[in-house]
């Protein structure tokens, strides 16, 4: 018995602002897929497939102006396309619930975490007193594996971390055992181990529940492990669908085996020896304590980053690796001068710089710059391509355009995309942007803050070329950040696994991914999703 069954369905989204005049376009065309109780679906694809369009329609809860053209959704029997919203609200939480990618955007700041999972009990069942609510909400989150849940329920989303707020998020989908369960990239934020745990509390969900699961995500790595099936979407169409393995293992459609390919984990890593190739050193860091004022009066402060010491050479990239709180994005921040280290130095191009970057001159602010994780945010959207890329020549009055036109040409943008502004940009070449910005002023050292993780396979794997390229042509020193170890693992030279603010192990990527000696690094490698079942030890 199918609990979701999509027949030929077309959704239209408005044209976008400056494009000619012919109307609304078809954002998924023809699309038919079923999902049958108790099984698992994985649906696939690149920003703008529109997978997620599919999936929000199921629900009910399209963007304002976009619309269902043609076709039906069938939901636990009921064809919903035509259903009024106060009868939609019924069906959502009870027959089908959705986990959405960012919990924290998804979760009200404002209010405490309990309280929010009491209000989306008491909707579906108003007869429970807020005190019964309070205490199924705090059920809830024991049930997903939230240790002292009482106390943590009335606590607010920013005091907890990311895994623990997808916790609760599926706490709040799963009040009500729905048939149904779309989870919409539910790990995209996650570390590896994190997203290990959120994977099996969502089996071990449906295992008790009998409810089927939409797994809407890019990594082919998480689809193979937690999915019966998989359908594949490429610019609206439904261009491939079967058993997993059988989908995976001998893709039949030209974009599945592009998606296949463009993977990190499929490139072998193509890097020149250490030994003579790299130059200088970019960055040292030597015995660096980075502490934070403490939570409460009384307590110590927090040590973030315990001691650690490290290299960067020009033309080298040392990746920092380790669960969230490890101390690896407080180390990029000592090493920008962002937060003042505590002790220890942080040299860049073979000169000590001051711990706080108000007390480094020009010269040293310059040594070094980042490249953010979102390159959407981090972009003005007021600004021009040309405007982002030429401020930090203004601010040194080194400004012309011929400077602005070749950074943009060194990251593959041509003279066209110069009056553009981010919006009218795919994520991929806001993030070009993002790093033409930051060679502006010729640094010897980028810090690379999860550069890819917002992007799908086939862009990482775009800006991945690129930066190795610019590593190559300028002979750059990267730090390069990041819980994807695919990634990690294509384009590190060596690697750094840090845990609880400490260095645990450092070694040549071939080295780390070949023999890990430490119990976390093994422990990292194996929560990584993969296609092929992992040998026996």
């Amino acid at each position: 018995m199918s609990v979701l069954e999509i027949d030929d369905l077309r959704i239209e989204v408005p044209a976008h602002a400056g494009a000619a005049a012919d109307g609304p376009r078809l954002a998924v065309d023809g699309v038919s897929l079923q999902v049958g109780a108790g099984e698992s679906l994985g649906v696939v694809g690149e920003s703008g497939s529109g997978k997620s369009l599919t999936m929000l329609a199921a629900l009910g809860l399209l963007p304002a102006g976009v619309r269902i053209a043609a076709g039906r959704i069938v939901l636990d029997g009921r064809d919903i396309t035509s259903l009024p919203e106060r009868e939609m609200r019924t069906l959502r939480g009870r027959t089908a619930a959705m986990v959405f990618q960012d919990p924290m955007s998804a979760l009200n700041p404002l209010r405490s975490v309990g309280a929010q999972i009491a209000t989306a009990v008491r909707v579906h069942d108003p007869r429970l007193s807020r005190r019964q609510a309070r205490e199924r909400a705090v059920e809830l989150l024991e049930s997903v594996g939230v240790r002292h849940a009482a106390d943590r329920a009335a606590t607010r989303p920013h005091q907890w971390s990311g895994g623990m707020r997808q916790r609760a998020m599926i706490a709040m989908a799963v009040a009500h055992d729905p048939l149904l369960l779309i989870a919409d990239e539910p790990t995209t934020a996650l570390d590896v181990t994190v997203q290990a745990q959120v994977m099996a509390l969502l089996a071990e969900v449906r295992e008790r529940t009998g409810s089927a699961l939409v797994l809407i995500t890019h990594d082919l790595g998480l689809v193979a492990e937690n999915t019966d099936r998989v359908s594949v979407m490429y610019r609206g169409a439904l261009v491939e669908e079967g058993p997993t393995g059988a989908v995976l293992r001998a893709p039949a459609h030209e974009y599945t085996r592009r998606l296949l390919a463009a993977r990190p984990e499929a490139h072998e890593p193509d890097r020149p020896p250490i030994a003579g190739a790299v130059g200088d050193d970019a960055l040292v860091v030597s015995d660096l304590v980075v502490e934070y004022p403490a939570p409460r009066r009384g307590a110590p402060p927090v040590r973030a980053v315990d001691g650690v010491s490290l290299r960067v050479g020009r033309g080298e990239t040392v990746a920092i690796v380790g669960e969230s709180g490890c101390g690896k994005s407080s180390l990029a921040r000592a090493v920008l001068g962002i937060h003042a280290g505590t002790s220890g130095t942080v040299a860049l191009g073979g000169h000590r710089v001051a711990p706080a970057l108000a007390r480094r001159n020009a010269g040293e602010r310059e040594r070094a710059q980042i490249v953010f994780q979102d390159p959407y945010s981090a972009l003005d959207p007021r600004m021009t391509v040309a405007e982002i890329v030429a401020e930090p020549l203004r601010i040194r009055r080194v400004h012309s355009r011929e400077r602005v036109l070749g950074l943009l040409a060194d990251v593959g943008l041509d003279e066209s995309f110069a009056g553009r502004l981010p919006g009218a940009l795919s994520g991929g070449q806001r993030q070009r942007v993002g790093i033409a910005r930051a060679l502006a002023l010729r640094p010897g050292l980028l810090v690379l803050d999860e550069p890819v993780s917002a992007l799908d396979v086939s862009i990482q794997a775009q800006v991945l070329d690129l930066l190795d390229d610019l590593q190559r042509a300028h002979g750059l020193g990267y730090l390069f950040i990041s819980h994807d170890l695919g990634v990690v693992r294509n384009i590190a030279d060596r690697v750094v696994v840090m845990q609880g603010g400490r260095v645990v192990e450092e070694a040549p990527a071939d080295e780390i991914f070949r023999s890990p000696r430490h119990p976390y690094t093994r422990t990292l490698l194996d929560a990584v999703p993969r296609l092929e079942p992992a040998p026996a030890s």
